[in-house]
This record gives structure tokens, C-alpha cells and sequence, in this order.
């Protein structure tokens, strides 16, 4: 995928998905180093995911990303983004992602979008949000 590096923050955001892909390549939580991703964090930055989910809550710092990644990772075989597109950049990026996942615990496989606002400062993420369309399906994916 080509995506125009429009703005400091899309170059940040592509750049965290990148590490983000290598890290999963990887092996991902307790298999890999972690250090590649948490350059494109701000020490102090907020994970917020819905508390729905089955990694659902707030996550701060590194290590908060690191145990959510480790939670996702733990959730889902497979999580595949298949279409990604920054809709708005700035301070605060908008980031529309169409995934597929599989679940560990139930082989169920989903498919379903992801809208993020990511604001970033100082050329490092400070806070995550994703909103999901409809939590109670990943969830119940997710569960036997």
C-alpha cells in the first residue's frame, strides 16, 4: 500500500504501523522487542479501547500499549488491516481501517471497520481512539 506522507503526523502514524507490522512479524508480545514501536509514543500517551472488548479500557505509556498489544494479540489469530486511509491529518489524524480477524478462542472470523482520531505532538502519538461499530459482535466473536 502507497500512502502521501501529507503531514508530520502521517508520516509518525505510518511509520508506528510499520513498526507495528515488523513487531507482529516478529512474534509479537513476548517474543519481540517492543523498542521498535515505542519511539512513535509519547511516554505519557493514552490508549483508550471500548470497554466492550475483550481488551477493553484505558492503557497508558509504553508499557499500557505493550500489555494492550499483548491483550489484542492473546484475543486474535489473525488481524489483518486490509484497507487503511487517513481521511484527516494534523495534530490529530483521522484513520479509517477495514480489519479482518480471527479469533484464538473461537476460530470466528469478522470483518469490521475502525475509525481513529490519533492525536500526535512533538512528532509522537499522545492518544488513541478507536471506535468500533459494533462492539457486542467482536466481542461475541470472541466468545464461545
Amino acid at each position: 500500500m502507497t500512502i502521501q506522507h501529507s503531514t508530520d503526523s502521517v508520516t509518525v502514524l505510518t511509520g508506528m504501523y510499520a513498526a507495528e507490522a515488523a513487531y507482529m512479524a516478529a512474534g509479537g508480545p513476548g517474543k519481540a522487542d517492543f523498542a521498535g514501536m515505542a519511539p512513535f509514543f509519547a511516554p505519557e500517551v493514552v490508549l483508550h479501547q471500548a470497554e466492550g472488548l475483550p481488551y477493553g479500557g484505558v492503557w497508558r505509556g509504553h508499557a499500557g500499549v505493550e500489555a494492550c498489544v499483548r491483550a489484542m494479540s492473546e484475543t486474535w489469530e489473525v488481524f489483518d488491516f486490509v484497507r487503511q486511509e487517513f481521511l484527516g491529518t494534523g495534530p490529530t489524524v483521522v484513520v479509517r481501517t477495514d480489519v479482518h480477524a480471527r479469533s484464538r478462542a473461537t476460530g470466528r472470523e469478522i470483518d469490521f471497520p475502525i475509525l481513529q482520531t490519533v492525536a500526535v505532538v512533538d512528532g509522537r502519538i499522545t492518544d488513541v481512539r478507536p471506535y468500533y461499530w459494533d462492539t457486542a459482535a467482536i466481542a461475541d466473536a470472541c466468545h464461545r
